[in-house]
């Protein structure tokens, strides 16, 4: 697991350190971090609704009055769980669509990352913990998806965007395409992963299965005469 950056801390009021070189209350990294990982092990293990921030506590080997003084709730410690994680887990997708590589290749990569990603049993995970709990708290799913799903989608509405303008794609909405691509990469494995009917992630061979067909499909549908290896 990550340590939390020191932006992070900063933006909390945690900039500088007291006497002795000691962290300021609730400024601690290093503290932050240990009661993080008690709470993916019990979130992981009991689900949301059924945790309590006294089974954190035990899991973590903190004190309760330890735990207010990060983290105002178990909402707000969740929320800062799905951040540290989601900075872990989508960090390569920022970089899967640079570089010198033709439109399909850069979609190939980007397509593989998000497949593994979106089916890998951390996810996965997530998604059912976040799902069973939208209903009564809904500010909660939305900000799983705004903080997760929704930059991985950024990121490739961008990509497209710039293949448009280049003339290397014809797509007149943009916004829906992004989507489809997504869901073309995951056909047949991410309701099957989610239903616990897949119970592993999917090979290597079938994330390539997968994205090699979802490529086909979208650039038969989007590429232009220009677009190299379409």
């Amino acid at each position: 697991m990550a340590n939390v950056s020191d932006d992070t801390m900063q933006g909390k009021g945690c900039g500088q350190r007291g006497r002795a070189g000691r962290h300021a209350a609730g400024c601690d990294p290093v503290k932050r971090d240990q009661i993080l990982n008690g709470a993916y092990a019990v979130f992981s293990r009991m689900g949301f609704d059924a945790a309590s921030m006294n089974d954190i506590t035990r899991e973590a080997n903190v004190s309760k009055g330890t735990i207010y003084v990060y983290f105002e709730s178990k909402e707000d410690l969740f929320e800062a769980l799905v951040d540290r994680e989601r900075d872990l887990l989508f960090r390569d997708m920022h970089t899967a669509l640079e570089g010198d590589d033709s439109v399909p290749a850069k979609l190939r990569r980007f397509g593989k990352i998000l497949t593994r990603l979106i089916t890998s049993d951390k996810v996965i995970q997530a998604q059912r913990i976040v799902i069973g709990v939208s209903e009564r708290m809904p500010a909660l799913g939305a900000s799983f998806y705004k903080k997760g799903p929704r930059q991985g989608k950024q990121l490739l509405t961008d990509f497209l965007e710039q293949q448009v303008s280049a003339g290397l794609l014809a797509i007149d909405d943009i916004d829906l395409a992004s989507y489809q691509f997504a869901e073309l990469c995951l056909a047949g494995l991410f309701r099957r992963r989610i239903f616990a009917e897949m119970p592993k992630p999917p090979s290597h061979a079938e994330i390539e299965r997968n994205v090699d067909g979802a490529l086909r499909v979208f650039l038969a549908a989007y590429a232009t005469s220009a677009c190299p290896n379409a």
